[in-house]
Order: structure tokens, then sequence, then C-alpha cells
């Protein structure tokens, strides 16, 4: 028997082999959580709408354990919230908790937003203006699903691009509770045109390197957007108030 071409065959399966390999798939529980997570985020889940385990399991073709873990785990980010008597439903935020996330991602990002520019990658830039181009067309198209999806890729370059890995950690779990608020914000015409000014303010100073001002320009794009999600906030609960009760 001939063994000369044994070692070069074994080493192109093994290469073969660790090429096409799966080892990391998906557990039904985190595809279940992805899908879950994805209706939150574009607002077809909407903030306080119950989330009943018999019409996901039917809706989405699983298990109930399945769906319990999945909701478990975005009650963890955030995203669900067990309500006594009434199960999960997606999650609120409060106007204390709005303030205080508004806060914290102020220093965050106004912090990645000097990074970047500091840095002055070309790349990062390029990525950065793609994302608010797509954000422009989306506006005009007035795609609100595809001015999610803009944003987030914006806010993903930006804050990919300061290169600091606890920076991204933190900010998040931020974007993903905030995005519940920018949701309805963003359906609203005079803050989609004032903030589609206030990013491409943050992508000239970080497109020519002026570190101090792509700073304050995040700053100032966060704390009007916090304004705007406040006021809807007290908006939203002062009609809840004066909404007459069902008993």
């Amino acid at each position: 028997m001939n063994h000369s071409n044994q070692g070069p065959d074994m080493e192109r399966r093994r290469e073969l082999q660790s090429t096409l390999r799966i080892d990391d798939v998906p557990t039904v529980r985190a595809m279940v959580a992805q899908k879950l997570r994805e209706a939150i985020m574009s607002g077809t889940l909407k903030p306080g709408q119950r989330l009943v385990e018999r019409e996901l399991c039917e809706m989405m073709g699983v298990s109930r354990p399945s769906i319990r873990e999945a909701l478990r785990a975005l009650e963890a980010d955030g995203l669900v919230n067990t309500v006594p008597h009434r199960g999960p439903v997606v999650s609120t935020i409060s106007l204390e908790e709005a303030r205080q996330l508004y806060a914290a991602r102020a220093v965050l990002e106004g912090f990645a937003g000097r990074e970047c520019a500091r840095l002055h990658d070309p790349d990062v830039a390029r990525r950065i203006g793609e994302a608010l181009t797509r954000l422009k067309a989306a506006a005009a198209k007035q795609d609100l699903v595809g001015c999610l999806e803009a944003k987030t890729d914006f806010y993903a370059a930006l804050i990919g691009g300061c290169r600091n890995a606890f920076i991204e950690r933190m900010l998040k779990p931020l974007h993903d509770r905030i995005q519940l608020l920018r949701i309805t914000s963003m359906s609203q015409p005079k803050r989609i045109n004032k903030s589609l000014r206030e990013v491409t303010a943050i992508w000239r100073a970080i497109q020519n390197g002026d570190a101090d001002l792509a700073e304050r320009c995040c700053v100032d794009h966060i704390n009007a957007a916090a304004v705007a999600a406040l006021d809807m906030i007290e908006k939203s609960s002062a009609a809840k108030e004066a909404a007459p009760s069902d008993d």
C-alpha cells in the first residue's frame, strides 16, 4: 500500500475541515432572543406591550422554555421587564431613568467622538460618512426603519472608531435602552431634521481631526436628544394621567 501521498492529503483534509467547521452554532434561545430584540428595536414590539409566552411560541414555532430563556436574557439587557400580575412586557423608560441614561451617554460618547477625531482614521470617517448618507436618504423618504438602522450604523462606526473596548461595552446597553425612545422621537420631522444637522457636524469634526469640536458636537447632539426625549416622556405621562380610568 502506497502511503507516500497520505501526508499531503491529510494536511489538505485538515485545512478544509478547519475552513468548513462550524464551531459556534447559535442556540434556539439565542436566535429567539435576537428576533425579539430586533422586533423591539424596530418598534414592531412597542414599549409597554405584553409578551405572552403562548402567543410567542405559536408565532415563532419554538418551545415555551426557549421563549422563557430568551425573555430572561432580554430582561438582563433592560429591554424586557416582568410586571406583577401581567408578566413580561417591553420595557418603558421613566423620566429619571432617561435623565441618567443621557447624562452617562454624553460623557462616554463625547469621549468616543474626541478619540475618533484624535486618531483621525480615514476608514472610520468613511464608515461614519456612509452611515450618514444612508440616514439622509432614509429621512428624505420618511423611512423610519431605515433611519433607525442608519443611526445604529452611525453610532456603531463612531463608537468602534474610538478603539476603546471598555467604552464600547458600556455604551451598547445604553443605546439599546435609548432605542426605545428613539423610535418615537425619530418619527417627528422637526427632530429628525435637527438630528441630521447635529450628526453631520460630528462627522465633519471627525473628518477634520478636530478632537475638541468632535467632543463638543457629540455632547451637544446628546443634550438635544435628551431634551426631546424628556419632553416626550413628560407629555406621555401627562396624557396617561388625564385619560379616564377603566375602573
